[in-house]
Formats: structure tokens, C-alpha cells, sequence
């Protein structure tokens, strides 16, 4: 898996949320900015996509997004309510219709037995109201934990919010 295989649920996002006048953010820790170069990578993604969020440490999460630190100490980033969290602030952030947010133990380091390296929790939000989180393990080095962790968002993003559409 490589950029070329995220470049096809990209396409098909922001010929989606274009079609529909719509805008996306995302709010991502291990990713480090994958998922928004990914929907950038798509000529013309001006028209879907303004801004997104790179808040690798908790303390950016708190700043940026505005998850509080009670969820961060309670739960730890890795977790779903900080996700959630981290959907929610980002799509009030950016004034977006739609968030994906991302946070994880990519590796080689960090992982425990509780949380192994690859594993990923991803927040998904709406400005409708709707969010819900999830999570997901990932085998292989750094790199490929975190192509797999996009097209992850990417392809559940679209199963989620829009099941029924095609293009």
C-alpha cells in the first residue's frame, strides 16, 4: 500500500463532498498530516477541503481542538473518547461539515500489551450530529501502519457517511 492506493478514496471523497457542497477537516496525532495530503493530493480540493490539524502531543490537542486535559489524563490519547474529541473540535475549528480524526501507536516505539504498535483509534464527526469512533491494529514498520491507518479513515469516512453512494 502506497500513496497511489490512497489516491482512489480520495477522489471519490471530494467528488462526493464537492457534488454536495460540503467541506471536510480532519485532526490527526500519528498520521502527522497523511490523510489531509491525501485529499489534497486531488486537484481542485480547495472546493471540499481548508485546513486540518496536526496535533501530535496533547498538549496541541488541548490547544487546537479543545479536548480536555480530564479526557487526556482519564483515557490517554489513544482512546476513544480523546477521538471523539478530536472530531468534534476539529469540525467547530475549521467550521467544516465533516471531521476525521486519527490517533495511534504507528511504532516502533510506545506500544504495550494493552495497545500494541499498530494500534489505531479514528473519531469521525458531522455537523448534523453524528460521530462515532473506531478502532483498528495495523501490522508492519511505521510507514506502513500509518498508509494502512489512512486509507482506514478514508474508505470508512466514505462507508459511513454516504454507503449508498457512487460516482
Amino acid at each position: 500500500m502506497n500513496d497511489s492506493t490512497l489516491y482512489a478514496p480520495s477522489l471519490k471523497l471530494g467528488a462526493i463532498l464537492k457534488q454536495k457542497e460540503k467541506f471536510i477537516t480532519c485532526a490527526e496525532s500519528c498520521t502527522g498530516g497523511w490523510i489531509s495530503k491525501s485529499i489534497t493530493d486531488v486537484s481542485g480540493s480547495a472546493n471540499w477541503f481548508e485546513s486540518g490539524f496536526i496535533t501530535y502531543s496533547n498538549r496541541a490537542k488541548t490547544d487546537l481542538l479543545g479536548v480536555r486535559s480530564q479526557t487526556l489524563e482519564l483515557y490517554g490519547a489513544v482512546s476513544h473518547p480523546v477521538v471523539q474529541e478530536m472530531a468534534l473540535g476539529a469540525l467547530r475549528a475549521a467550521s467544516a461539515d465533516y471531521a476525521i480524526a486519527i490517533s495511534g501507536i504507528a511504532g516502533p516505539d510506545g506500544g504495550t500489551i494493552k495497545q500494541p504498535i499498530g494500534t489505531i483509534l479514528f473519531g469521525f464527526a458531522a455537523i448534523t450530529g453524528a460521530y462515532f469512533s473506531e478502532d483498528a491494529h495495523f501490522k508492519g514498520n511505521r510507514d506502513a501502519v500509518r498508509c494502512q491507518a489512512v486509507y482506514y479513515a478514508l474508505t470508512t469516512f466514505l462507508a459511513r457517511f454516504f454507503p449508498q453512494t457512487t460516482l
